[in-house]
């Protein structure tokens, strides 16, 4: 705590080492020149990464992997911008990231300098936070204070802006103490309140969602459902906080969830949401509850007081994070008879039945449930599954099976091109895991030159890149709107299992479902990043359903003849 001098961009590098940081995704820029000088000699492991956002979506998988920030570095201007789609998604799905770029000299300000930007006006809606670094001097309070607001309450993205000349301005200054996450703990009367309800309910179930969890939490809640025989769902793409194999597990509230869970929730007389908002997708475009007042007895758990009764009015609010919950429902006691009896084994037999990849039958010559049934029985249960957004992410969802905490990385935020750089991300954090992306054609391309840093870095992640030749969850809206009107739709593809080679990795044509088990030992044999480019039939839009029955479907409720539209 001792004062000494530094330039700016030392004594910022000094602080990310002081709050714990070992890993940093970044875009090199002239703007913080002095900040990667620092790094130079520090012990942290940077990633070099191919464009801003891939970068951003990296630190955003660290920080959803691990509870700790993401940290990522980008150049001002148009790298900040590139950024975005990473913060947002850092956002809204409640992850501690802190994205440190590049800002212009602090004497060009409001001139509309080279790429100069109002940070806090291009992130005000996005940021629980943004602050501009005017004095060198202010670097250890401001960066202690962005690790704070990161990762309290409700954790989300902060952005500092580092004027150039500032960086390497000279200041004698003490680094701040590590910073701790303030922890938000239920009060002994609540959780009075909460075994009361439990007590009086007939047909409890329980919602788990958002962050602040990690694996002991999602054991203790295990161990406390158990006692409780009470039915366990997840929220939309956090199905790891909830192991599959748990006899108390009723599968997750996504998109297309299955119907006899819906029925179960709606039955519910008491519902207890832990850690996540039950937004739009969960809740089924705000249907699944009454707003502001739902007609289930309902007890929101949320680390973010603000996010308590904002669209629920809940009957009881706990503030309080889902680590520190799950830790005091190990006090709570089952009623001596539990009324609903039976109804968790039943709520797991229908997961079971609805989470069968033979239970559905895809056209085509490559068939997605079966490929996903050959990843269920080959991969370890630590395997981290990625995906962005799209169609395709129905067939992990529906059918694989999370069992273990820190094991999927997808954006509720539903952003495309998140899969590759979350797997790029995972795979350089934790090597000796195995690691899995699903990506469509369409989504693919949005971030696929971080392919480039997966080669780069030797990380040897497998890409399962499903190319149905479209744009497909938009073409499937198309026809059920406006059927048979394609529009902006189709995609002409280029040979990915050449584009992997091309980078120098692995990669191989997947045409039917024979080819894919030994393709797949073939990647992860050749050790290095992998690219399966597996031929979808375009009709298999999802395992539930095709395109010309949507279409159908639609002509038939708008009275438009077979052969028109």
């Amino acid at each position: 705590m001792t004062p000494r001098p530094r330039t700016g961009g030392q004594i910022l590098v000094d602080q990310l080492i002081v709050h714990g940081v070992d890993h940093l995704f970044c875009v090199p820029g002239e703007s913080y020149l002095a900040a990667l000088d620092a790094l130079h000699d520090a012990s942290i492991n940077v990633t070099v990464c191919r464009q801003e956002g891939g970068a951003a979506m990296m630190a955003e998988a660290y920080g959803k992997l691990t509870g700790r920030p993401g940290i990522c570095f980008v150049t001002r201007g148009p790298g900040a911008t590139n950024a975005s789609p990473g913060l947002h998604i850092a956002s809204q799905d409640s992850t501690p990231v802190i994205l440190f770029v590049g800002q212009v000299g602090r004497e060009m300000k409001e001139r509309e300098a080279f790429q100069e930007l109002d940070y806090k006006a291009v992130y005000g809606s996005i940021a629980k936070w943004v602050v501009d670094v005017e004095d060198p001097a202010r670097l250890p309070e401001l960066v202690s204070r962005a690790f704070h607001i990161a990762t309290s309450g409700r954790p989300g993205p902060v952005v500092i802006a580092l004027p150039e000349d500032m960086l390497v301005e000279e200041a004698s200054v003490a680094d701040a103490p590590p910073y701790e996450v303030v922890e938000t703990h239920p009060s002994l009367g609540q959780m009075a309140d909460l075994q009361k309800l439990l007590w009086a309910a007939r047909r409890p179930v329980a919602v788990l969602g958002g962050s602040r969890w990690s694996a002991q939490a999602v054991q203790r809640f295990a161990r406390f459902a158990e006692r409780f025989a009470l039915p366990v769902s997840t929220s939309f793409r956090r199905q790891m906080l909830f192991p599959a194999d748990h006899p108390c597990y009723a599968g997750d509230l996504g998109i297309g969830p299955n119907p006899k869970l819906l029925a179960r929730v709606k039955e519910a007389d008491l519902v207890l949401l832990v850690g996540g908002r039950m937004s739009e997708m969960p809740s089924q475009s705000y249907t699944l509850f009454e707003i502001p007042a739902p007609r289930q007895m309902l007890v929101h758990v949320h680390p973010g007081a603000e996010e308590l009764g904002r669209v629920y009015r809940p009957h009881l609010a706990i503030n309080a994070s889902p680590t520190a919950l799950s830790a005091a429902l190990e006090g709570l006691q089952p009623p001596a008879s539990l009324p609903w009896g039976e109804e968790a084994r039943k709520a797991h037999v229908d997961f079971l039945a609805w989470s069968d990849p033979a239970t559905v039958h895809p056209p085509g010559r490559f068939q997605m449930n079966k490929a996903v049934a050959h990843l269920r029985k080959t991969l370890p249960a630590d395997t981290i599954l990625c995906n962005g957004a799209g169609n395709f992410s129905a067939w992990a969802h529906r059918f694989w099976h999370f069992k273990q905490y820190g094991t999927q990385l997808a954006p509720t935020s539903g952003s495309m091109g998140y899969g590759l750089p979350a797997a790029v991300g995972a795979k350089r954090v934790f090597p000796d895991r195995t690691v899995v992306a699903l990506a469509g054609d369409g989504d693919f391309l949005m971030n696929g030159q971080e392919f480039a840093t997966a080669v780069q870095y030797d990380l040897a992640i497998v890409v399962l890149l499903l190319d149905n030749g479209m744009y497909g969850t938009i073409r499937m809206h198309q026809e059920r709107e406006y059927p048979g009107r394609i529009s902006a739709t189709v995609l002409k593809n280029p040979d990915f299992a050449a584009y992997a080679t091309a980078f120098g990795g692995h990669g191989e044509r997947v045409e039917t479902t024979e080819d894919f088990a030994p393709a797949l030992a073939r990647a992860f044999a050749s050790r290095k990043p992998a690219i399966l480019h597996c031929l979808v039939d375009p009709e298999a839009i999802t395992p539930s359903t095709t395109l010309t029955a949507i279409r159908d479907k639609a002509r038939a409720a708008q009275s438009i003849p077979a052969g028109e539209g």
